[in-house]
């Protein structure tokens, strides 16, 4: 089975594994972790930050910024589409008892032009305080902010000292895109969470970074949260790997997804341009009756084992990653025009 429903379902190498049972660890709660401690300075010096610190899972991540950022009753600007919105169980209400302000804009992201329309300025009993804004990078379409764009909000916002937080869960896919280091991008945040359960393969985690004083907050936040581990080195130990050697090759799944684009680009039945697809996920459209036709290519994938997720909306989304060969794009591409036919 080739499975590009995301990159969430990569499983660990054997470096991996050997790293994972050789593992040196501690008590993380206590900070004695010595594995732990390695991949949050790592994760904090990749990132241009100050400390960093391990959690569970994306969402966590994003749920322990808001909670450290914001108290209860303020509002967070974001885009409608933004993961925290979709696809995070409505957490921070019921975790930090925020209003999520979401926000229709032109592009797949938003601008200071956008956000500036919903900002809460002064004192204002009726209204709510804007406690932070949310912003994505790389967006969950395999689309990538423009550092200018993030540079113009992050001005703005450092004058009215409202904090932003990025949700960078394919952060380094950006930075690739961008042709930059990581911390070119992320300088224009206060605080991050990044993925290393995602493209650069390591089964369980992520890591949000900020200031001292921030991550010293959310420490505290992470153990009311029920995130507080023990002897959790024997996950660190695999994300270190991800972030020494799988930021590495990130390119090679761009490149996977841009030729899969430009397959599909030649049968009029399919709906793309390639020179849209950035990173390592794009969604694939279909000329004529898109959800009949979507749920027949759907149907013929299976059969020919390669996964994806059901379609949404007359769309099909594909995910490239490391656990997707040069061979088996190989095998798809030869794929590609018989099942063109059957459509």
């Amino acid at each position: 089975m080739i499975d590009f429903r995301s990159d969430t379902v990569t499983k660990p190498s054997q470096a991996m594994r050997l790293a994972m049972m050789n593992a040196i660890v501690g008590d993380d709660v206590m900070q004695e972790d010595p594995t732990i401690n390695e991949l949050e300075a790592l994760a904090a010096q990749m990132t241009g930050k100050e400390a960093a610190i391990f959690v569970p899972s994306g969402t966590f991540g994003n749920q322990l910024a808001i909670l450290t950022h914001t108290k209860r009753g303020d509002e967070i600007i974001l885009r409608d589409d933004a993961h925290v919105v979709q696809y995070e169980a409505a957490a921070s209400a019921v975790i930090s008892s925020v209003q999520l302000r979401t926000v229709m804009t032109e592009k797949n992201y938003m601008t200071w032009t956008d956000i500036s329309k919903y900002l809460r300025h002064g004192y204002d009993i009726h209204q709510p305080d804007t406690g932070m804004v949310e912003i994505q990078n790389s967006l969950g379409n395999g689309d990538v902010m423009p550092l200018d764009v993030m540079k113009e909000i992050h001005e703005h916002l450092s004058e009215l000292k409202i904090p932003i937080h990025l949700d960078g869960a394919r952060v380094f896919n950006a930075a690739v895109y961008l042709g930059v280091d990581v911390k070119q991008v992320t300088q224009y945040c206060d605080s991050l969470m990044f993925c290393l359960s995602k493209g650069l393969g390591a089964p369980v985690g992520s890591m949000l970074s900020g200031s001292k004083e921030f991550i010293f907050r959310a420490r505290k936040n992470r153990k009311l949260m029920g995130g507080a581990m023990r002897q959790a080195g024997i996950l660190a130990a695999a994300g270190l790997i991800a972030l020494k050697e799988n930021t590495k090759r990130l390119q090679i799944d761009h490149e996977h997804a841009k030729v899969l684009a430009q397959e599909f680009a030649k049968y009029p039945v399919f709906k793309i341009d390639p020179e849209q697809v950035k990173t390592n996920i794009f969604f694939l459209g279909f000329n004529g009756d898109e959800n009949r036709i979507a749920a027949d290519f759907h149907k013929l994938l299976e059969k020919n084992n390669v996964s994806v997720f059901p379609p949404n909306h007359g769309m099909v989304r594909f995910v490239t990653h490391l656990d997707v060969s040069g061979e088996d794009i190989q095998r798809v591409l030869k794929l590609i025009p018989e099942i063109a036919s059957g459509l």
